[in-house]
């Protein structure tokens, strides 16, 4: 069990499956109402590509993301039951975070905007938290290696953190065609989103 929150701390906690999971929005209003809650997303054909890399290092017999990607490769339809695919929708499973929490309690943070500025989208978390900026650009280098930036540590101490081995993975190379047939399904669903949050992640 997690040690009791006393006055003044903030007690945080992730699981990336939290947001796609249907039961999780109840199951943590009953917990508390006055949760604040941190979504990030990234492009979700990216994501797609980056869920079946990780797969595959498991699971290197698995079939290809093209044939993973669609039910109908002639007619374009794509299978919206292969989880890669239904994480991505992030419009359909923000509505059911809305029957229980305001949007106001939600902020998303941009995975591209992560990498590329982390102090900036690090500045809105701690902002929505209400705390003191204190995370700012000296706290970060890029790993040119990794392709990700990573935390330097404090003073006095060794080494730098950064993203462990299961991130910055090479990515297959995807037959273009199908990249393009997964932007289009998703557009309107990522138009619906950045409506819903305000935001306009520009993943196009």
């Amino acid at each position: 069990l997690m040690p009791r929150t006393l006055e003044g701390q903030i007690t945080m906690e992730k699981t990336p499956s939290y947001f796609v999971t249907k039961e999780a929005p109840a199951r943590i209003s009953s917990m508390s109402k006055g949760t604040k809650l941190i979504v990030v997303v990234r492009d979700p054909v990216t994501r797609a590509i980056s869920d079946y890399t990780q797969t595959l290092s498991k699971k290197p017999d698995i079939p290809t993301f093209e044939s993973l990607t669609f039910k109908n490769r002639t007619t374009g339809l794509i299978d919206t039951s292969w989880s890669a695919i239904q994480i991505g929708i992030y419009a359909k499973h923000l509505e059911n975070w809305l029957l229980y929490f305001p949007i106001g309690q939600i902020l998303f943070v941009s995975g591209e905007r992560l990498i590329s500025d982390p102090a900036g989208e690090l500045g809105r978390v701690q902002d929505f938290l209400g705390l003191k900026r204190i995370i700012t650009d000296k706290h970060f280098y890029f790993n040119k290696t990794k392709g990700f930036p990573c935390l330097k540590k404090a003073e006095g101490s060794s080494k730098p953190h950064c993203l462990g081995k299961t991130k910055g993975r090479t990515h297959p190379d995807i037959d273009q065609e199908v990249v393009q047939r997964l932007r289009d399904f998703y557009r309107p669903f990522n138009m619906k989103f950045y409506q819903m949050t305000g935001q306009d992640f520009g993943w196009d």
